[in-house]
């Protein structure tokens, strides 16, 4: 395998979209760990947005953050544009930097987004011992479903999902009745073969990654536990309890062997890991789609991602040097990657 050369976007035909200037990392922020923490101590842009809930069909329900376009900025596109549905990360929210700051452009610029915040990242307690994995399409069918049942027929939709959010968003758009209303999607730094990332987070600087998602992991399922306690769900309680000493877990493999396996319908980790990786889903997608990533990602390292014939026909493989794991970071413009993805949706 030998992504590293590949920059052009792999189409059927001699068209090329342009998405402007390739991302260059600034000298201040060398390398990919600075590259993918500096999101996390720059300020929020201005946004305004209304909480909705989806029930779902298990009994549990799904909050969704709304951003509608700010007044003034509706009709300033001469075509409609779609729907955006943007998907976070692993132990993120609605909350999360990179998801504020795409629907903040993206209410700037008249666009309706809607932010889907995944089973139990809302703030709130859900209603199962079941959470979230890097696999939960069927939730995203549901939410998917909810909202266009409340739009018109010709309303079309754009999926952004990143890392975990983004390996997700690629196994949903395999495998949704609804692709013929699927405008476009983007994947930022989709880990493609969870197996190989979560190996990386095992050693090494990477090692920080996976310890600190084991910890957040760790926390929000004893907060959780301890929740049910507390109201007297006996039941899933007990269901907790049959995981056992959450104590001893030490990497994210063994937290998914012992929780996010079983908890969720799985055979252990290898299990999970096969069944939900989204490099095998590619080659399924029909509606296009922007692949945007650092090869300096320190989480996610180059053999994971996919050869360019894996890729689906029409497929924007935008590879970068550099970039690190939802970064992207560039003198002068915070919002790079931003500006990026909306350039993809206006041109889609």
């Amino acid at each position: 395998m030998s992504p590293l050369n590949v920059r052009e976007p792999l189409q059927s035909s001699d068209q090329r979209i342009d998405l402007g200037d390739e991302y260059q990392s600034p000298w201040w922020l060398p390398g990919g760990h600075l590259q993918t923490v500096w999101r996390k101590f720059g300020a929020q842009p201005p946004l305004s947005r209304r909480r909705q809930r989806i029930e779902l069909n298990d009994g549990d329900f799904i909050d969704v953050d709304i951003a509608e376009p700010q007044p003034g900025t509706v009709g300033r596109y001469a075509g409609d544009l779609p729907l955006v549905l943007l998907l976070h990360g692993l132990a993120g929210c609605s909350g999360s930097p990179y998801i504020l700051a795409m629907q903040a452009l993206l209410q700037q610029q008249g666009i309706r987004s809607v932010a889907m915040n995944l089973r139990g990242c809302s703030g709130e307690f859900n209603r199962l011992p079941q959470a979230y994995h890097s696999g939960c399409s069927d939730d995203v069918e549901q939410v998917v479903t909810t909202l266009l049942d409340h739009e018109n027929n010709d309303c079309r939709i754009c999926v952004i999902g990143y890392s975990l959010g983004a390996n997700v968003l690629i196994k949903w758009a395999s495998e949704t009745p609804l692709a013929s209303r699927l405008q476009g999607m983007v994947s930022v730094s989709n880990p493609f073969s969870l197996d190989t990332c979560c190996r990386r987070m095992d050693s090494g600087l990477a090692s920080l990654y996976g310890r600190y998602f084991l910890r957040r992991l760790r926390r929000d399922l004893i907060a959780k536990y301890e929740h049910f306690k507390a109201q007297g769900y006996h039941e899933h309680t007990a269901q907790i309890d049959a995981l056992g000493d959450l104590s001893q877990l030490t990497t994210l493999r063994e937290f998914d062997d012992a929780v996010t396996a079983p908890l969720h319908g799985f055979d252990g980790a290898e299990d999970y890991y096969a069944r939900c990786s989204s490099r095998q889903f590619l080659t399924r997608i029909k509606a296009p789609v922007l692949l945007v990533h650092g090869l300096n990602d320190p989480i996610i390292p180059p053999q994971a991602l996919p050869d360019p014939h894996e890729l689906p026909v029409g497929a924007m493989w935008d590879l970068h040097p550099a970039g690190g794991h939802v970064g992207f970071a560039v003198n002068r413009q915070k919002d790079w990657l931003e500006r990026r993805v909306l350039r993809f949706i206006e041109l889609t």
